[in-house]
């Protein structure tokens, strides 16, 4: 029978004193490439946004000779993977726990190979978080986490052939074979997200007819600390539902570290592994940041991902140094080295600085107050410490 326990840091400072250690589960850094695909998507729903779309369009094919790809494209967190390691560490080590971090960047395991040769981070697990298409019209993200080091190449061969090639026999076959390595903990992460907006009513028949296929092969479900209070009870009624364990998932992209963490009396990955695998237990806290109204969350991520950090290393210093597009030969190139004389258009500056201009104060705090929900704060008030 699984066991989960949330418990909420603002409602019980005291949450984490019984435990030692703190696990960061499902971050990114700037390894991660994170699809552009999203700004067509969002453009073909508001009318307002189809006119400048099409000029925008239209001014990179006629001037440039560039034609815009949205599938192709895509952008980079802000954090190296040092920094971001840090970043989630630290949090950790201020709850008095020994920290161990997750990082889950999409359908790669470059950020935690170049964290190993780092003395502070060389026990990090290889993990990544990998994009399952299935049925032909939805996506899912597996968070699959402490790959075995001697095949964890291969295995991100294996889960990206697959990416490329989908077939819904050959990913039950996958998850079958990942989950049968006995220290590796595989998780569905946000599984009530709708990514590719096809309808929360097909979208759940999906979910349920995948977990139906594929369930026994997953350790848990994510409640995840960039979603909101809403799809996070959908997900605590699947695990019902499902007879299956919750599991914490910050998914941070920004610079504001994981929203909720598991905790633990484990020593090691493998260690905490073995426990959500085997015992069957998760210990879930959920961290003040996730109080914030959940509109005004995720415009500070967005922010986060086009703001400026002159003090970053080459290459991560400015917005445009971290989307990527392909240029006139079809060669995938950072903006800043596309850019006409090296700037950015002015249309597409003036959008970068009135997204901006929304995190600054008193913008950024009248939007918060205006999305505040009451009933995410009920919520929070409300719910009980076990499922």
């Amino acid at each position: 029978m699984p066991m989960t326990s949330i418990s909420y840091l603002w409602r019980d400072p005291k949450a984490a004193r019984s435990y030692r250690t703190g696990v960061s589960l499902h971050s990114h850094t700037n390894q991660s490439l994170e699809t552009l695909e999203f700004v067509a998507s969002w453009s073909a729903q508001y009318a307002l946004a189809r006119p400048f779309m099409r000029s925008l369009e239209k001014r990179s094919l006629d001037r440039h000779g560039i034609r815009i790809d949205w599938h192709r494209s895509y952008w980079t967190p802000p954090l190296t993977p040092k920094l971001a390691f840090d970043l989630e560490s630290g949090q950790i080590e201020k709850l008095d726990l020994a920290p161990l971090v997750s990082i889950t960047d999409h359908d790669n395991i470059h950020a935690p190979l170049l964290l190993r040769s780092v003395p502070s981070a060389r026990h990090i697990p290889i993990s990544v978080e990998w994009t399952a298409p299935y049925a032909g019209r939805q996506a899912f993200h597996i968070g699959i986490h402490n790959l075995p080091s001697a095949t964890a190449a291969q295995w991100i061969e294996t889960l990206n052939h697959y990416t490329a090639n989908p077939s819904d026999a050959r990913l039950t076959e996958i998850l079958a074979e990942v989950s049968s390595q006995p220290n590796v903990l595989v998780v569905f992460n946000h599984p009530m997200w709708d990514l590719y907006m096809i309808g929360r009513e097909k979208h759940n028949f999906l979910v349920n007819e995948f977990l139906l296929k594929n369930g026994n092969y997953f350790h848990a479900l994510e409640l995840n600390g960039l979603r909101n209070w809403h799809e996070n009870r959908a997900t605590r009624k699947l695990a019902e539902q499902w007879n299956m364990l919750l599991i914490a998932g910050g998914d941070r992209h920004g610079v504001e570290p994981n929203a909720n963490i598991n905790l633990t009396n484990a020593t090691s990955f493998t260690e905490f592994v073995h426990e959500i695998r085997y015992e069957r237990r998760s210990e879930v806290l959920f961290l003040p940041q996730y109080t914030e109204p959940w509109k005004h969350r995720i415009l500070q991520s967005t922010i986060d991902a086009i703001r400026d950090y002159p003090e970053f290393p080459e290459g991560s210093r400015h917005w445009d140094d971290r989307a990527f597009h392909p240029d006139a030969n079809g060669e995938i190139r950072p903006l800043s080295a596309i850019w006409p004389k090296g700037r950015a258009p002015r249309a597409i500056q003036g959008i970068i600085a009135m997204a901006r201009a929304l995190g600054r104060r008193p913008i950024s705090s009248s939007l918060r107050y205006a999305w505040n929900d009451s009933d995410e704060l009920q919520f929070a008030l409300g719910d009980q410490e076990a499922v």
